[in-house]
């Protein structure tokens, strides 16, 4: 542990915001440094500094200003996505800052912070059965889209997400790795959008830097190597058949993104490392506890990749790992098992120690 030498200071940004969504983006990447690395320098990207807490919000407004540049989205349109989670919070913000009223479908398997959270910023949750999984909420947005007149943001199939990776993300990463090292680039898949926009960027600027990917161990569709059905819009037509239900939420839905379909075809991955969940969780609990980092169980699944890079890396290599969004939204998951809400015995034992104040 560094001891300060001096107390901290800050200077403020040197500017007011119009909107919240003017904070979208550049996050901090920041060092890991209690956690063994394998002699390896690990950083991570923590997306959760974005306003509405993941990696998300930068997609969310993207498809919204892509919408209103096209004319594709009117005035007081109402919106509607099928999304996991953090895609639906962010088009929430997005949408509750800008006037749009928004429709999100979910499936009831994902958590309950999600559905409350999207809520609080004024949006409409409809949920879907869990047995029908991604491709089902899906549909249903599509089938809402279509009866009322709704603008779908088709987040899986939109240019506007790659390409607002393309223009900040991997921007970020040029300029905060400027005149430095960096082997590796981690990184798991939801839609796909940012390991498609990351590597456009750095297959032609620094084509030395591989690009690792991951995807859940029970449910490996890019692994299996077996070709996800679409219509001629890129839309899944079914479920993929490599699909099981996975506890890294927002990763990986029972289909291939046509987003991600990019990153396959033209070979923006160096190589697909599959990781169990419980491996994720772990981890997020370790960098949280170790580091006072706190993401989600699909940051702690890329951080657990990007451990096992480390250990096969030569010594000395630079690892960015890519952390998606935070972990308050994980409450009601395996993240918190184990995590009791009311004293342990050892915090008993401390609250004993005095004889005032004491609970049970």
């Amino acid at each position: 542990m560094v001891e300060p030498t001096s107390i901290r200071t800050t200077k403020g940004r040197g500017r007011v915001y119009d909107s919240v969504l003017d904070t979208i983006g550049d996050t901090p990447v920041i060092r890991v440094n209690n956690i063994p690395t394998h002699g390896a320098t690990v950083y991570v990207k923590a997306e959760a500094f974005n306003p509405a807490g993941s990696v998300k919000d930068r997609l969310a407004v993207n498809i919204i200003e892509a919408a209103e540049r096209s004319g594709a989205l009117k005035p007081g349109q109402t919106v509607v996505e099928a999304t996991s989670g953090n895609t639906g919070i962010g088009l929430a913000m997005v949408c509750a800052q800008k006037g749009y009223p928004l429709v999100v479908t979910m499936a009831d398997s994902f958590s309950v912070e999600r559905r409350r959270l999207m809520r609080m910023f004024g949006a409409k949750v409809v949920l879907t059965p869990r047995a029908e999984k991604g491709l089902g909420m899906y549909k249903k947005a599509a089938e809402l889209a279509e009866k009322h007149g709704w603008f779908l943001a088709s987040q899986f199939e939109t240019d506007a997400n790659a390409d607002i990776h393309e223009a900040t993300t991997a921007r970020e990463i040029m300029a905060d790795f400027d005149g430095a090292r960096l082997d590796y680039v981690v990184t798991g898949y939801g839609t796909g959008g940012t390991v498609t926009g990351i590597a456009r960027v750095l297959r032609k600027e620094r084509p030395d830097t591989k690009i690792i990917l991951s995807e859940p161990a029970n449910a490996q569709l890019v692994g299996s190597g077996h070709a996800q059905e679409r219509n001629a819009n890129g839309a899944p037509t079914a479920s993929h058949p490599a699909f099981e239900p996975h506890p890294i939420q927002g990763w990986t839905p029972d289909f291939i993104p046509a987003v991600l379909q990019e990153a396959i075809d033209e070979g923006f991955y160096d190589e697909l490392i599959p990781i169990v969940g419980a491996e994720g969780v772990k981890c997020a609990q370790e960098l949280a506890s170790k580091e006072g980092i706190f993401t989600g169980i699909s940051g702690g699944s890329t951080f657990a990749v990007s451990l096992e890079v480390a250990r096969k890396a030569p010594k000395g290599s630079v690892i960015l790992c890519m952390l998606p969004d935070t972990g308050e939204r994980y409450l009601s998951t395996p993240l918190f098992e184990g995590i009791v809400e009311d004293m342990d015995e050892a915090e008993l034992e401390i609250s004993r120690s005095t004889s005032g104040f004491q609970i049970g």
